[in-house]
């Protein structure tokens, strides 16, 4: 893949950062675009020969300049969310960013979500994301600063069959803002941004039906979004230009 970027090349030099759910999808394109701006990525999710054979295939990238690691890890597990935090300021000696793009969901009437299903979608999206900036709070940023982007979703005007989803990515906004101002003095900036609909082959693996066809006669732009542009915007907040950002919630997609 020939990766290309809007930021000046070796931006992210020296800089380590961890993406959730970055095999894949979005989580792809932002790994790839720090990586190929000079930045060392931990990719983490809880498929490990699945992300295993991402990171390979990224590292052989001649446009990729960082390291691409994988450690596997279920984010809705507080152990392994410890481990992955302490194992990346082993290996690296720091968490300069951590990206939670790490999360799921599934198509459904509010009325027929089972507990399990709803539990699942909760602790994923929302659980999940918390232990991963508490943990990389206390391991690393606590003491030294750092970045957080949380991945939610534009779910501002609802979220039809997609209750469980709507209400964690909901939640994660209010716990960015939050955490935004307990951890200012820290030095720790933390923003979260909404991707619009943004199709990607991993994410129409996991719809039954083309949720995209529709999505695309309702767009302004009259097309959808790539994971390229979600990782351009996510590469801007990460980087110095964006120094004095924290707690916004910012959107990659057009509305009517």
């Amino acid at each position: 893949m020939n990766i290309t970027s809007v930021f000046k090349p070796d931006l992210f030099t020296g800089k380590v950062a961890i993406v959730t759910g970055g095999g894949t999808g979005i989580g792809a394109a932002i790994t790839q675009e720090l990586a190929h701006l000079g930045c060392d990525v931990v990719i983490a999710s809880r498929k490990e020969q699945r992300l295993k054979e991402a990171a390979d295939q990224m590292n052989a990238n001649p446009n990729i300049k960082g390291r691409i690691t994988a450690i596997a890890c279920n984010i809705r597990q507080e152990e392994q969310v410890k481990n992955l935090m302490q194992s990346v300021v082993k290996e690296f000696g720091k968490i300069d960013f951590l990206v939670n793009n790490g999360g799921g969901q599934f198509q459904c009437p509010a009325e027929n979500i089972s507990m399990k299903g709803w539990s699942a979608v909760i602790d994923t999206n929302l659980t999940g994301t918390f232990l991963c900036c508490q943990h990389a709070f206390r391991e690393w940023m606590g003491a030294n600063g750092g970045v957080i982007i949380n991945i939610v979703v534009d779910m501002w005007r609802g979220f039809v069959f997609m209750s469980h989803s709507g209400a964690a990515r909901s939640a994660v906004d209010n716990l960015t803002k939050t955490l935004a101002l307990e951890w200012a003095d820290k030095g720790i900036r933390i923003n979260s941004v909404a991707p619009g609909t943004i199709y990607s082959e991993t994410a129409a693996a996991n719809y039954p039906t083309d949720v995209f066809s529709a999505s695309r006669e309702v767009q302004p732009t009259g097309r959808l979004g790539t994971p390229e542009e979600v990782a351009a915007l996510v590469c801007f907040i990460l980087s110095p230009a964006a120094a004095f950002m924290t707690g916004i919630f910012a959107s990659t997609c057009s509305h009517s």
